[in-house]
């Protein structure tokens, strides 16, 4: 197991490239506060566009601060995505670059069990998804270099489970409570949530979150749903308390606060107070009674209650940044891990969920799960007060594995040596003519029938079907002239398509993990 003690720490760190800057103080460093939302869409929040749903309090860190609007996350899907955010490295370079379970151990058999969350209540060992590396320095370990205190709260990990290298406090997190297994995550009313290694039990009854609606019960009485919306202990409030916790007490040392809520991933539930509020708003509604995740009367209403609960959360950190007298000393940075989902009764179409890049061109879903822009472009909002410009906007094309190189900048800590971001610093402060920039972006998703992605100035190519069809195939689009993709130029640009094809070549490595490697490429 990774040691904590911090000469060993400081080790592994130093090994990697990453040294102190003896001129940085740390009495001078701000605090970070870094929020990750759960599949939430490019606009599904008011500074984005979005209608239906209210978001006051996003909406403000906007206005105190900056929007981008080409900002890209790791991956479509939840797992590689937080890789990617926690290493600064590119799928093609990555350990892990699709969501999988973590290999059950010698004499356990989920035949035993009528499901999966009885066998994970029974033996937590099977908990959670593949995990990190020892080998692996996170955003974490390099600012416990500078002297932060550290800590993952407020939501769900999937980079490890208990007793595993990939645990968060194996991975430079001084502190964690949340869910380690995104399986646990998908419903609110978990049985357990963990506080670093300590199983925390819960007062809500073992219900599995993917069954339908019973047939005997009348789908349209609410009392019909209480199994699976009325239970006592609320997973995102408990995880709250947590969270304003870890901020809370007047401490010498800066910290960093990673809070990767599972807002608003399926299951739909929420605070009764917000549903009702937008049951009102949007009238009444047909209810989602079978399908992957749990039956739900009003599911429109649900998903933006949901939505605009983890509104009233970052409006709570928020103040409590205040109260503390912190907040302009706190650079806060709020995004989501991958676009909306179209599953567990969600309807992306209704709200809008990702803005101008919604598309289901031949009924095909272009959200989470791929990598054309819906399911990759993400919202992203940074605020510092006295740093950034208020109530500004850039377009600089960044990506979920530019956040350690700018985190590494701010703390005066040189990045480990093989990432592939580049430090947006210079854009947060509004020095456009001294930021670097990517000469392009790349992506690779070996799950969905397997993807690449390369975006190249206006240019997005894509290959799709590596796995089941072995196609090597590139779409091309023009994103300045077609933002949804809809129009194949592949054959207009065979240049730019040459050009593609070599960088997805020349960046994508052979995966270590055997599951996650595409035949097509060689692999």
């Amino acid at each position: 197991m990774k040691n904590i003690n911090a000469i060993l720490l400081c080790l592994l760190v130093l090994s990697a490239g990453c040294q102190s800057a003896d001129t940085q103080d740390k009495n001078d460093l701000p605090n970070i506060v870094y929020i990750l939302a759960d599949d939430l869409g490019y606009g599904e929040l008011g500074v984005y566009g979005q209608e239906k749903i209210e978001t006051p309090h996003i909406d403000a860190l906007a206005r105190n601060g900056m929007t981008f609007t080409q900002h890209y996350s790791g991956s479509p899907v939840c797992a590689p995505s937080r890789y990617m955010l926690l290493t600064g490295k590119h799928p093609g370079h990555a350990y892990i670059r699709s969501n999988g379970d973590r290999d059950l151990p010698e004499g356990v058999s989920l035949d035993d069990y009528e499901n999966r969350f009885e066998a994970m209540f029974e033996h937590p060992e099977i908990e959670g998804q593949i995990a990190l590396p020892s080998s692996t320095v996170t955003i974490a370990e390099v600012l416990k270099q500078a002297g932060y205190r550290t800590g993952a709260a407020g939501g769900k990990w999937g980079n490890g489970g208990p007793n595993s290298e990939g645990h968060p406090n194996n991975q430079g997190f001084d502190f964690f409570y949340g869910y380690l297994c995104q399986r646990q995550a998908h419903t609110y009313y978990p049985t357990h949530l963990w506080r670093n290694d300590e199983r925390i039990l819960l007062d809500n009854e073992l219900v599995n979150p993917h069954q339908d609606l019973p047939e005997d019960l009348d789908p349209y009485d609410p009392e019909s749903y209480s199994r699976f919306h009325d239970q006592p202990d609320y997973s995102a409030e408990v995880m709250l308390d947590e969270i304003l916790g870890f901020i809370d007490g007047k401490r010498s040392d800066p910290f960093f606060l990673f809070v990767p809520s599972t807002i608003p991933h399926v299951s739909l539930q929420a605070p009764k107070r917000w549903i009702d509020y937008y049951l009102e708003k949007f009238g009444n509604e047909e209810p989602y009674t079978e399908g992957s995740y749990v039956p739900v009367r009003y599911p429109n209403a649900t998903y933006a209650a949901m939505i605009s609960y983890l509104d009233e959360q970052v409006g709570a950190i928020v103040d409590k940044l205040k109260e503390q007298g912190v907040y302009e000393n706190t650079l806060i940075m709020f995004s989501s891990d991958n676009g909306p989902t179209t599953g567990g009764g969600v309807n992306p179409e209704y709200f809008k969920s990702a803005g101008p890049f919604l598309n289901f061109k031949n009924n095909q879903s272009r959200v989470k799960g791929h990598l054309y822009e819906g399911g990759i472009r993400v919202p992203m909002i940074a605020t510092w007060e006295g740093v950034i410009p208020s109530g500004s906007t850039t377009d600089h094309m960044s990506a979920f594995w530019d956040v350690l190189p700018t985190l590494s900048e701010i703390a005066g800590v040189n990045p480990p040596r093989e990432v592939d971001g580049i430090s947006f610093l210079p854009t947060l402060k509004g020095e456009e003519s001294e930021q670097k920039k990517h000469d392009y972006l790349y992506w690779e998703f070996p799950s969905y029938g397997g993807q690449q992605a390369v975006r190249m100035n206006q240019w997005k190519g894509i290959r799709k079907d590596i796995m089941t069809e072995g196609n090597l195939e590139i779409e091309l689009y023009n994103l300045e002239k077609d933002i949804r993709e809809e129009s194949d130029l592949a054959d207009q640009h065979p240049e730019v398509v040459d050009s593609i094809r070599t960088i997805m070549e020349r960046e994508h490595t052979v995966p270590e993990l055997e599951r996650f490697r595409m035949e097509a490429l060689g692999d």
